[in-house]
């Protein structure tokens, strides 16, 4: 165990982390589909179709295009063949906006604690060019002094370059920042990687672990004296 060391900084990730889709991505796509004709393909089924898919989508590159073929993959097995999907951009344009998300309950008042604390705030996400408003829009955006994503950096989590941008752009040391994500693969390897701190959350009721915090933890974990955490 190294010597703690000062916090100055948090980031977070935003999907899984800070907001989930609502009330999940099936149910959006159902309702879109069924206004198009296609009211026989169920919520769970597109929900199921959509992990299974996104699971074996290798080196996404987070761009509407990488999400078109994402989604007519998604729904390649639940319409006919004959039938073209043509309500993509419906899709698209509807995750932009609040109604489709819901922010985690212990977000707001987390993010109120730190910057009462005078932590700089941050977000690093995979994401596109829909983030910057979907934030504003779910009044998120005024907590973080910089928000950095793949989509304008061009090398998505858990590559290093990522958090080695959003380091510079806050001006803060890598090592004096704590990364808070729910992916161990993106967030907290990827963090790791780069010099950060990091934290992975406990964002699955369904499979509880007590080694992981939830975001609302996070503020007692950097109640420490000066500020300091233990690195690995």
């Amino acid at each position: 165990m190294n010597s703690p060391t000062k916090i100055k900084a948090v980031t977070f990730d935003v999907g899984g982390t800070l907001i989930s889709p609502w009330p999940s991505v099936g149910h959006v796509y159902a309702e879109i589909a069924a206004q198009h004709g296609f009211s026989e393909i169920s919520a769970d089924q597109l929900t199921k179709r959509f992990h299974t898919v996104w699971r074996a989508s290798k080196n996404f590159d987070y761009t509407r295009a990488g999400w078109e073929e994402l989604v007519n993959e998604t729904f390649r097995t639940l319409i006919p063949d004959s039938a073209k999907i043509t309500f993509f951009s419906e899709l698209y344009d509807r995750f932009a906006q609040p109604g489709a998300w819901r922010v985690f309950e212990d977000v707001r008042p987390t993010l109120e604690k730190l910057a009462s604390m005078e932590f700089r705030l941050g977000v690093i996400s995979n994401w596109d060019e829909r983030l910057r408003i979907l934030l504003k829009r779910l009044r998120l955006s005024h907590y973080f002094e910089r928000i950095v994503i793949s989509c304008e950096v061009g090398f998505p989590k858990p590559s290093p370059v990522i958090f080695e941008q959003a380091a510079s752009k806050l001006g803060v040391a890598p090592g004096q920042i704590l990364h808070v994500g729910d992916s161990s693969e993106m967030d907290f390897r990827g963090a790791k990687s780069a010099g950060f701190h990091a934290v992975l959350l406990q964002r699955d009721p369904q499979n509880p672990s007590p080694e992981k915090p939830g975001v609302d933890e996070i503020v007692s974990l950097l109640e420490l004296p000066e500020r300091a955490i233990s690195g690995d």
